[in-house]
């Protein structure tokens, strides 16, 4: 049997739903940098962020059983839709919803500087050499490529944000991700 490290995200989030609650702090563990850093990245507000990434795990406990593994697949766009959702519904209502965390008779956190400090911790130990490159792009397609890779948001949606036609769209996120691919392997030599 693997240990949780080696387990696919498929396979803890089956836990998950099985019981298991380790299975789900690795899970977190696993994941709680990116989201962090995506979510400060959108809101520049570390009480914000660590409010709507609660919700975020809460909701990903909650709808562990909706997770639909792609062979090996990773979650992390599952659980970056689940944190756009959740950023956009805190957005619509001006205010972090808690409906997840108070379903789980989760109670609120204070947070004190040490938390806040923590935010930041998180933040910096995401994929940052990817995602500095990506913050390299033209501005054109550095917006395509976090909507459609970060954010996983559709082709129309994102043509609709940036204000340009589908096709447009398409061809920023393809040409950002082709100089993207070509400055890692420019990195690796």
């Amino acid at each position: 049997m693997p240990t949780d490290r080696q387990r696919t995200d498929g396979e803890l989030l089956a836990a998950v739903v099985a019981g298991d609650g380790q299975a789900f702090s690795n899970f977190y563990r696993r994941h709680l940098p990116t989201v962090v850093a995506f979510l400060l990245r959108e809101t520049a507000d570390r009480e914000a962020t660590a409010d709507l990434a609660a919700e975020v795990f809460a909701a990903t406990f909650l709808f562990a059983r909706r997770f639909r593994a792609r062979g090996a697949g990773s979650a992390r766009p599952w659980v970056l839709g689940i944190a756009r959702n959740k950023l956009l519904e805190s957005r619509r209502r001006g205010r972090v919803e808690d409906k997840a965390r108070r379903r789980l008779a989760f109670e609120p956190e204070l947070l004190d500087d040490d938390d806040l400090t923590r935010v930041d911790e998180l933040a910096a130990a995401t994929d940052q050499p990817v995602l500095e490159l990506v913050e390299q792009l033209p501005e054109r397609q550095r917006d395509a490529v976090r909507s459609r890779v970060l954010e996983e948001r559709e082709y129309g949606e994102i043509a609709r944000q940036l204000n340009c036609s589908e096709l447009v769209a398409r061809q920023r996120v393809s040409r950002g991700l082709a100089r993207l691919r070509d400055q890692l392997r420019e990195g690796e030599r």
